[in-house]
Formats: C-alpha cells, structure tokens, sequence
C-alpha cells in the first residue's frame, strides 16, 4: 500500500537526518520528471496532470533545471 510505503520512507528520512525543505524539493522535482517523461514532454499535458498552472510548472522546471526531453510543443 502506498501509505504504508511513504511512511517508511518518511521515518528513513527522519532517522537520517534530512531536513524538510530538502526532502520536499526532491519529491517534487521527482514528481515532476515522472510526469513530464510519462506526458511525452508536453507541458500542457504535464502541468494538466499535476494539477497546476503551465507557468507554475515552467517555473519550477526551471527552479529544479528540469530539461524536456520529448519533442512536444505543448
């Protein structure tokens, strides 16, 4: 079960010492890669996906340096 997962992860963290902010960027750049390389590298579809804007998105891209590296102009 994925709560079950994350809660472990989450304790693993802890125990190890990482700091909030850090493990909250990690996700989110992950989460984000995950979505963008499952849309194809549209960031129409990606942002639709994850249920923001396509600016917030292009923003963070660029906060992460997250590159497309699909062909999509959306």
């Amino acid at each position: 079960m994925i709560s079950e997962r994350l809660d472990k992860l989450v304790e693993e963290m802890v125990d190890r010492g990482v700091q909030f902010e850090d493990a909250v960027r990690e996700f989110e750049k992950r989460f984000i890669v995950r979505v963008l390389g499952s849309c194809d590298g549209s960031l129409t579809k990606t942002a639709c996906t994850l249920g923001i804007h396509r600016n917030t998105l292009t923003r963070k891209m660029g906060d992460y340096k997250i590159k497309r590296r699909a062909g999509g102009t959306g």
